[in-house]
């Protein structure tokens, strides 16, 4: 059998949008009244976050001050995985063509994420995400889940994914950060990683994965003449 582990956010769905109205609000809710700021444009501000820039120096770089820019950080991460932001994620592209084609091949497919069970059901109930992924296949935090680091946390829930999951010949891990290359080569699962989420190709690189690719529908094509060329 051959089996596909993907993350979530990345691969299937585009949180950007969600990142840069969170930027927006966190930096009104920080500058003062009088206060004049530089609010980013959507793409530089993006390609700041793919390039790992912290969230300090993103504040300092939109005009606000040393402890301003603290502020701005600690109201970010307070913020960014919370409701309605959640609303503003949209589908990658290219995702649902390539999970169709995942299931027409019949290609076991589980999804590996950092988001708790209800926000993993709301963009399920959101973009109707459910019919490709049954209650066995999906890996998720409980509502509960005291998070440490997504690096540290990742490999335990790929730990139990692997625990649950009935055997595979063959595995691959799809994501876009260094926490689904590392949680994959820990439990020696080859591992893509994509393009189209919140890294850029040099920060995919520093932590070597198996290959990088556009996106989903390149992950699933590349796995699938993978696998003809076995049979062959």
């Amino acid at each position: 059998m051959l089996r596909l582990i993907t993350d979530f956010d990345g691969p299937i769905i585009d949180v950007s949008e969600r990142y840069y109205r969170v930027y927006q609000f966190c930096l009104e809710k920080t500058r003062r009244r009088d206060q004049d700021v530089k609010q980013l444009e959507k793409a530089e501000f993006w390609r700041l976050k793919r390039s790992r820039v912290s969230e300090q120096e993103i504040g300092t770089l939109s005009g606000l001050d040393a402890e301003q820019a603290q502020v701005f950080s600690q109201l970010r991460r307070q913020t960014v995985h919370t409701q309605p932001y959640f609303e503003y994620d949209t589908l990658a592209p290219t995702a649902v063509a390539a999970l169709e084609k995942v299931q027409q091949a019949g290609i076991d497919l589980a999804v590996l994420t950092m988001r708790r069970v209800r926000e993993l059901e709301f963009a399920f109930n959101q973009h109707n995400l459910a019919r490709f992924f049954p209650k066995n296949r999906c890996f998720c935090l409980s509502n509960d889940y005291v998070k440490t680091r997504d690096v540290d946390d990742k490999p335990l829930l790929m730990a139990r994914a692997l625990a649950e999951l009935p055997p595979a010949e063959h595995t691959w891990m799809v994501g876009d950060t260094e926490a689904d290359t590392i949680a994959a080569k820990t439990h020696n699962v080859k591992v893509m990683g994509v393009l189209s989420g919140i890294r850029d190709r040099a920060q995919l690189e520093l932590h070597q994965p198996d290959l990088i690719v556009k996106d989903l529908r390149e992950a699933v094509e590349f796995i699938q003449s993978q696998s003809w060329q076995q049979v062959s």
